[in-house]
């Protein structure tokens, strides 16, 4: 059979219902991984559902613990062929966020998949249970039409956890990193860019949260009496948070930063917009870095967003001078910024400006900020294969604006990663009314039908020639 004839099929599985009876099942499975409740439903969902689809397949699968106490467990997958030139490794996530059901909109559950015309509504529809469908879907069309051989080995890494941090995920990985070595990193999550428009990003910017604290005295003393007299932790607060982000929402620290926004992003940024779409909130056009463009903000720069801010009572204000003020504040980062001493910049910024009475702490883990080198080859052989299968030209993402664990696969086991969503911006992901395009989903198939055929086909030249060029480098 020819690759033609591979994407037909990929696009008759969708046409005749059978991925929709797949996905129906799998949104049904409240694999919910913020309660008690949804730890079984997990385990099952990936011993009764996901292993036996893979075995299927040909893969040999393992369910295994998760290092760190309290975690799900995670699924590990290999597809061995002899002679294979390379190996691929893909990834999914069993987990959902809570069902949210009585803020749903009538007519819709979240564990009932719903078809209202294009729309197809259920917990996990995009995130991520329809899209590592997708991939399983297209996967077995190409190996039928290739009479089951692939030419690589395939390993395939599901987690339980992905909606609560992914704890264990490191430390999991470092433990089997021979077990998931490969040579290339390929899976779907998060949105296109537009529904209409084939993304491929390679990475994700990274996360930073922080608290700002002041604590001036304990209690708060009336307005009248001592004010004037006494300091404001609010208004203190205020005025610190205001030294670190100007009112324009430019980051005035320095050390916060990115050194630049290097050629190649911005070259692949210039034709992508953000933003337009009908549910879409207007973009204010002045707010962020001068000098970039709204999509070069989001995705080739670091932003300081404060989340929460709290000082007296709100709910019930009284008059008195509040001694105590708490900002929740984030940092959304890009490769080339010097994350690891972001407290040492924001203590010596905040010493500098004269607010010594403002307290800086971490909240909570961090995650780094990762990002393939556009001109990788492996980056060009995906932007042609996803041309060559939708007739479109795909949109090129540097990184993701928001944030993946993207660092465990780059930089824990060292992998160039390609990531190719399914998804696209207004799907309400981790909201009510969460939902799958089905015109996306069937494209979908379609693509991923070609990335796996295409692999078969010129990625052992590549993968050679990737090797070649690491050993120089090393050399």
């Amino acid at each position: 059979m020819s690759r033609e004839q591979a994407l037909a099929a990929a696009a008759a599985h969708f046409d005749t219902g059978r991925f929709l009876h797949t996905l129906s099942r799998r949104v049904a499975l409240r694999t919910e991984s913020q309660t008690p409740e949804g730890r079984p439903v997990l385990c099952a969902y990936l011993a009764e559902d996901i292993t036996p689809e893979l075995q299927a397949l040909g893969f040999s699968c393992r369910i295994l613990d998760n290092p760190v106490a309290g975690g799900g467990p995670f699924l590990v997958a290999e597809r061995i062929e002899a002679g294979a030139a390379f190996t691929v490794l893909s990834y999914g996530h069993a987990d959902v966020v809570r069902g949210q059901q009585a803020q749903w909109r009538e007519g819709l559950h979240p564990w009932q998949l719903t078809v209202e015309g294009d729309r197809w509504y259920g917990r996990g529809s995009a995130d991520n249970k329809g899209q590592h469908t997708i991939n399983l879907a297209a996967l077995a069309q190409v190996l039928r039409a290739r009479g089951g051989r692939l030419g690589y080995n395939l390993k395939l890494l599901m987690e339980t956890g992905e909606e609560i941090g992914s704890p264990g995920l490191h430390a999991f990985c470092t433990l089997h990193r021979e077990a998931l070595a490969a040579d290339l990193f390929i899976a779907s999550d998060g949105p296109r860019v537009a529904a209409p428009r084939p993304t491929l990003f390679l990475g994700s910017r990274g996360f930073f949260n922080f608290r700002l604290n002041v604590h001036l005295r304990p209690g708060g003393h009336h307005s009248g009496n001592w004010g004037g007299l006494l300091r404001n932790a609010g208004t203190r607060l205020a005025h610190a948070i205001a030294c670190l982000v100007d009112a324009q929402g430019r980051v005035r620290v320095p050390g916060l930063l990115p050194d630049a926004l290097p050629d190649n992003v911005r070259a692949a940024l210039a034709s992508i917009e953000v933003g337009g779409g009908p549910t879409d909130p207007p973009i204010d056009p002045d707010w962020g870095e001068p000098g970039l463009t709204p999509t070069e903000r989001v995705y080739g720069w670091n932003t300081l967003e404060v989340l929460a801010f709290k000082t007296g009572n709100p709910e019930a204000p009284v008059g008195a001078i509040p001694g105590e003020a708490f900002a929740l504040c984030q940092i959304r980062f890009v490769v080339g910024t010097d994350s690891a001493r972001f407290v040492d910049h924001l203590r010596a910024h905040l010493d500098q400006q004269g607010f010594d009475d403002v307290a800086v702490e971490p909240d909570g883990e961090a995650m780094a900020a990762t990002r393939l080198d556009p001109d990788d080859p492996w980056v060009h052989w995906a932007l042609e294969s996803l041309r060559r299968s939708t007739g479109k030209a795909p949109a090129l993402l540097p990184n993701f604006g928001g944030s993946l664990p993207n660092d465990v696969f780059a930089e824990g086991l060292g992998l160039p990663t390609l990531w190719v969503p399914h998804s696209y911006p207004a799907c309400s992901q981790h909201a009510p009314n969460e939902h799958l395009l089905g015109s996306v989903a069937r494209e979908g198939l379609q693509t991923m039908a070609g990335l796996w055929w295409d692999l078969a086909e010129q990625g052992p030249a590549l993968a050679e020639q990737r090797r070649a060029r690491q050993e120089g480098v090393a050399v």
